[in-house]
């Protein structure tokens, strides 16, 4: 048995080694031209991609470990490298095939090979008329070599024959404890054992887009990506492409507006440059915020500092997760009812992000969270994005960031947060934070309410309020901007409708506010991207979903959001909700001035569909 078990640790240290080689060939091959990278950069790469090739080879060696263990029960040798060389070979051929696309490529792509590429098999004739016959031969000819030494190496480790167990106790043994490393082959191929499963986004470790892509195994990336894929422009087709157009233009310029600041009715702002903190508020939905009818006793500190600051009170969330409500705030981006785009590198990298476009006007950026960062795959985005300085939940001491299950809690974060802006030497800078501790299960240090939903979002509210006054107290302060918003709603208490779910509120405050406004314009969390960025005189023309709310062109407020088996539209005349798995109406409320209710229940449901449509058409396009 101790061969067998040498076998499958050798040939399983063997793929891990053969992927390290790929990342070290990649560097050297497709390195930018004028950067100079070293033994660290290069150690960084390998070390970070470990968590994607170590669940690889765990996918690889399964096979070979269940013939092993069908072995142990043969009366027979076996004659090992015949039976496994098929095997060999179909691996080296795809992971060869795979690396060399792959390196050859990234040049023109910029990113690394996934799904997205299969499309272009449909045309191999355009996918091949940018690059000469000699180009081609010569890939041909590294994926034989790729191919020929990937077999032979796995051949070097694999026994030549094993040899059959003698004794029924023997196989009995050799059985069971191949049943204990199972568990391990699991935690292998999953990527660990906490709440994220293997991510593109769990090796990108720097603000270096190539170190980041050098660190993702190839392999990985175009599998991970297949079940990311679909046809995405062919879904949800309610209307032909001549009406779905025609609904969509009668609500006004879906475009963002790029307004200057002298074409606004009133500047909100003291200066054009602010440092700027965004604040995702973990489900800070309307129920648990007094200015806008929600409950009196929970958030004492934000509905006082409503009263200062620029209060946005229908500011609808466009989805019911963080993955998907972070896209819509930070790249003013709908959600989609069917799929989280931040899950889908290959999409989500086609977005425009808040960060990115502040850098570009000399910003620095940096992202705070408690938790795990490459949950749902956010890391990748938020790189991508253009957040340099990344802070989650392994820069915490363990005490602390064993707080919650989710990760360091509220307090303990916004305390870093206070010393990641006192430190900052940059300036303008942009940071992004999101909290944490009202989540289930509701953990939190705190106890001034008896109920414990009610009671954790207390939580975040207390220590929100004390962060602010500790900032107040700095010359900070003047030239702030903090923008305080929901990444999501809470369905609490429990069977409220999924128009209240999804009716929240953004708050603006800093002494960087002019003065105190309350802005009760419909409008969608997705808007608050070109709605910043109106205020600071940034063209946002590439937000094409995200509308600036303070514009004189914003002329039909209206909010659009969807959940999992429906879809939500409200403007002035009311609210409809529809189910779009049994195709009916869900929820359904027109103002009392509304003469026809039931025409203005169709048009409602109308303009939800045909938004729809058009996400879904512009998301298969991306």
């Amino acid at each position: 048995m101790k061969k067998r078990i040498v076998y499958i640790i050798g040939l399983y240290t063997t793929l891990v080694a053969l992927f390290a080689l790929q990342k070290t060939a990649f560097m050297i091959v497709d390195k930018p031209e004028g950067n100079d990278y070293g033994i660290v950069d290069w150690w960084n790469v390998v070390v970070n991609g470990l968590y994607l090739d170590i669940p690889m080879a765990g996918y690889l060696i399964a096979l070979p470990l269940l013939l092993i263990v069908a072995s142990v029960w043969l009366k027979r040798s076996v004659s090992l490298r015949r039976v496994v060389f098929p095997y060999y070979v179909v691996v080296a051929v795809v992971t060869g095939v795979i690396f060399i696309a792959d390196m050859a490529l990234y040049p023109y792509w910029q990113f690394k090979l996934d799904a997205l590429a299969l499309s272009y098999l449909e045309s191999p004739q355009g996918a091949f008329a940018s690059v000469s016959a000699g180009f081609v031969a010569v890939r041909l000819l590294l994926v034989v070599v790729t191919v020929a030494a990937e077999v032979w190496l796995m051949s070097v480790v694999t026994p030549r024959v094993i040899m059959a167990v003698a004794s029924l106790r023997q196989r009995i043994i050799a059985t069971v404890l191949t049943i204990v490393i199972m568990p391990l082959l699991v935690i292998s191929i999953r990527g660990g054992v906490g709440e994220s499963t293997a991510n593109i986004g769990k090796v990108y470790f720097s603000d270096d887009t190539f170190l980041n892509h050098s660190a993702v195994n190839p392999t990985f990336s175009l599998i991970y990506s297949l079940d990311k894929t679909s046809d995405y422009a062919s879904e949800f087709d309610y209307f032909s492409e001549e009406e779905r157009a025609g609904i969509v233009d009668s609500l006004g310029k879906i475009q963002s507006y790029s307004t200057s600041l002298e074409e606004k009715v009133d500047n909100v702002l003291n200066t054009s440059r602010p440092n700027i903190l965004v604040i995702l508020m973990e489900g800070f939905g309307g129920q648990f915020v007094e200015a806008i009818s929600g409950r009196k006793d929970i958030a004492p500190n934000y509905n006082r500092l409503a009263k200062e600051g620029i209060f946005f009170t229908r500011c609808y969330s466009n989805s019911f997760r963080t993955d998907r409500g972070t896209v819509s705030t930070l790249s003013g981006y709908p959600s989609f009812p069917t799929l989280s785009v931040m899950k889908i590198p290959a999409k989500s990298r086609t977005l425009p992000c808040l960060a990115s476009t502040l850098n570009s006007h000399g910003y620095e950026s940096s992202f705070l969270y408690g938790g795990d960062i490459n949950f749902t795959n956010m890391q990748s985005y938020l790189r991508t994005g253009g957040y340099q300085t990344i802070v989650s939940d392994i820069d915490f001491p363990a005490d602390e960031r064993r707080q919650n299950p989710w990760g360091a809690n509220d307090d303990v974060t916004f305390n870093r947060l206070y010393s990641m802006i006192t430190r900052q030497r940059h300036q303008p800078w942009h940071i992004c934070y999101l909290t944490l501790s009202s989540h289930e299960p509701w953990t939190v240090p705190y106890e001034r309410l008896k109920e414990e939903i009610p009671n954790a979002f207390a939580f975040t509210d207390h220590c929100l309020g004390q962060f602010i006054e500790r900032l107040r107290k700095t010359p900070l302060w003047d030239n702030l901007l903090i923008v305080c918003i929901p990444d999501h709603g809470f369905c609490y208490p429990e069977g409220i409708s999924h128009e209240e779910h999804h009716r929240n509120q953004m708050l603006w405050i800093g002494g960087a506010v002019k003065r105190h406004m309350t802005i009760d314009t419909i409008m969608n969390q997705s808007d608050m991207a070109a709605t910043l960025l109106g205020a600071l005189g940034i063209d946002h023309g590439s937000y094409t979903f995200s509308r600036d709310v303070l514009s004189p062109s914003y002329t039909y407020p209206y909010a659009f959001f969807t959940f999992k088996e429906g879809i939500g539209f409200a403007d002035s005349t009311g609210y409809s909700v529809y189910d779009i798995i049994s195709d009916r109406l869900w929820e359904d409320r027109s103002t009392s001035d509304v003469k026809d209710k039931k025409e203005a229940t169709a048009q409602r449901t109308r303009k939800a569909k045909a938004l729809l449509q058009t996400i879904y058409d512009d998301f298969g396009k991306r």
